[in-house]
C-alpha cells in the first residue's frame, strides 16, 4: 500500500486521539487490530533478501512507528493483574510484537539511511551493514524472543553429541560392529525402487499408527483424514517429503527411497505432526489478536518433538525406524550452529563445510546444499531442534507431577493454538507450579 502525505497524518492523528482516551481493554485490541490491518505490513519470508525488498518508504516507516508508540502508551496503562486470563494472553502477545516491531522499525530506518546503490547483497547477512543485527533481530521472529546467537550455537553443539549418543546406541543394539553395522543397512534391502512400493509402506504404516495415537493425542479422532500423495515439485526434491493442504506429499524421482524414512517422516509431515497440529489449531477458538500474527517455530518445533518420542507412543517397530529418525536429526543439529557460524560469526563456506565434515561424513553435496539455504534462509533451521527441546523440556517438568498423562500434557500444548515459545513457556509452567 502507498501513502500520501495527507493520508500518513491522517493515520497518525487518528490513532494518537484514539489510544490517548481512556478505555478497556477490549477497545483498545479492537482499534489496534484495525490500525495494523490498516497498515499492511509485509509478511515474514523465508529470504532475508525478500524482507529487506520489502521495506517502505520513510514516510511509511515514521506512521510506523507512531502507531505502535500510541499503542504501547496505552498498553502500559492497563493494570495487568485486573484483566481476565483470555486478556492477560493477549496484552502478552502486544507486548511480545510490539518489541518485535519497534526493533524492525529501527533496523529498516538505518536500512533506508546507510543502504548502498544496487542490488540487495545475496551472500548472506554477513555481507550486509549491520548484518549481526539482522541476524539477531530474524532469530527473534523465527525462534524467540529470548534467544541469543552464543546460546543457540552452544545449543546445536549439545545436540549433535545427543544425536551421535543415539545413533551409536542404536548401532550397539544391532549387535554389529560399526563397519559391518554401515554395511547392513545399505543394502539394497533397505531401499524402494518403485513409487507403488513407497505408497504401500506409507498406507501400512499409516493404518497401524492411528490404532495407537488416540491413546496419546487429544482429539485425533476427529482430524480430517491424511491424503498421502507422491509430490511432483523437483525444486523440493532434497527432503523426503512435505505437508500440504491435508496432504503428505513424499519425493521420489530419481534415487531409491530409504524405508528408514517412512516412520519419521510419517510423524513429522502427517500424524500427529503438521497436519494434526494444524487441522487441531484450527478448530480452536483463538483471540483475534492471536490470529493476527504469524508464529513460524511452534509448528515446526511441535512436528519435531513427535519424531522424539516415537518410541513412547509406540511408533518405531524396530530400531532402523528409530535410526532413520536420527540420521536426518543429525542434520538438523549440525544446522544449528552452522546457522549461527555463517549468519553471526561470518564463517566463510569452507569454514562451514568444513564443521560440516567434522559430523557428517560423506554428504559433502548436502552439505553444501545446506550451507548455500542457511545463507539465503537464516534462522529457519533453527526452529525444528529449538521447539523439539522447548516441549521435551515442559514434558519433563509436567512428568513430575502426581498422575502424569501424555495426552492431558499434549493438550495443554495445543489448547490455546501457536504462540510464542515463551509466552506459552509462562502460562504452562504457572499451571505446574
Amino acid at each position: 500500500m502507498k501513502y500520501t502525505g495527507g493520508l500518513l497524518l491522517a493515520i497518525v492523528f487518528y490513532a494518537q486521539s484514539v489510544y490517548c482516551q481512556p478505555q478497556p481493554w477490549e477497545g483498545i485490541v479492537s482499534q489496534f487490530i484495525k490500525d495494523y490491518e490498516r497498515l499492511d505490513l509485509e509478511p515474514l519470508r523465508l529470504a532475508y533478501a525478500d524482507n529487506l525488498a520489502g521495506i517502505r518508504s520513510m514516510d511509511s516507516l515514521r506512521v510506523q512507528a507512531q502507531v505502535f508508540e500510541t499503542l504501547r502508551n496505552s498498553v502500559n496503562d492497563i493494570e495487568y493483574n485486573e484483566l481476565l486470563p483470555e486478556q492477560q494472553l493477549e496484552y502478552d502477545l502486544l507486548q511480545h510484537h510490539l518489541l518485535l516491531n519497534e526493533e524492525r522499525i529501527q533496523l529498516e530506518q538505518q536500512w533506508l539511511l546507510g543502504r548502498p546503490p544496487g542490488d540487495i547483497p545475496t551472500g548472506g547477512l554477513v555481507s550486509l551493514p549491520n548484518g549481526k543485527a539482522w541476524y539477531v533481530h530474524f532469530l527473534k521472529r523465527w525462534v524467540d524472543l529470548s534467544v541469543t546467537p552464543d546460546e543457540l550455537f552452544t545449543f546445536g553443539l549439545s545436540e549433535i553429541e545427543k544425536v551421535r549418543s543415539e545413533l551409536k546406541g542404536i548401532q550397539e543394539r544391532s549387535g554389529m560392529d560399526n563397519l559391518a553395522f554401515q554395511e547392513y543397512i545399505n543394502r539394497e534391502a533397505f531401499f524402494y525402487d518403485d513409487v507403488a512400493s513407497v505408497q504401500q509402506a506409507f498406507e501400512a504404516y499409516s493404518d497401524e499408527l492411528i490404532k495407537k495415537l488416540p491413546a496419546y493425542f487429544p482429539g485425533i479422532e476427529s482430524i480430517p483424514e491424511i491424503r498421502i500423495r507422491r509430490g511432483s515439485i523437483e525444486r523440493l526434491s532434497q527432503v523426503p517429503a512435505f505437508y500440504s493442504d491435508n496432504t503428505l506429499y513424499y519425493n521420489f524421482f530419481e534415487a531409491p527411497f530409504n524405508k528408514r524414512q517412512i516412520a519419521w517422516v510419517y510423524l513429522h509431515e502427517a500424524l500427529p505432526g503438521h497436519h494434526y497440529e494444524r487441522s487441531y489449531s484450527r478448530a480452536i477458538e483463538q483471540s483475534p489478536i492471536q490470529q493476527l500474527f504469524y508464529t513460524p517455530g511452534y509448528s515446526e518445533g511441535w512436528a519435531a518433538y513427535v519424531e522424539e518420542i516415537g518410541n513412547e507412543i509406540g511408533a518405531y517397530q524396530n530400531i532402523y525406524d528409530e535410526l532413520g529418525k536420527w540420521e536426518w536429526d543429525i542434520i538438523r543439529s549440525v544446522r544449528v550452529p552452522l546457522d549461527v557460524g555463517l549468519n553471526y560469526y561470518g564463517w566463510s563456506d569452507e569454514q562451514a563445510l568444513e564443521f560440516w565434515r567434522r559430523h557428517i561424513t560423506g554428504q559433502d553435496d548436502i552439505g553444501r546444499r545446506e550451507i548455500a539455504r542457511m545463507k539465503r534462509w537464516p534462522c529457519q533451521v533453527i526452529t525444528y531442534k529449538y521447539g523439539a527441546d522447548k516441549i521435551l523440556q515442559w514434558k519433563a517438568r509436567f512428568e513430575g507431577r502426581p498422575g502424569f498423562s501424555l495426552k492431558a500434557f499434549h493438550g495443554e500444548v495445543l489448547k490455546r493454538g501457536p504462540l510464542p515459545f515463551s509466552i506459552l513457556e509462562g502460562l504452562l509452567l504457572r499451571e505446574v507450579d
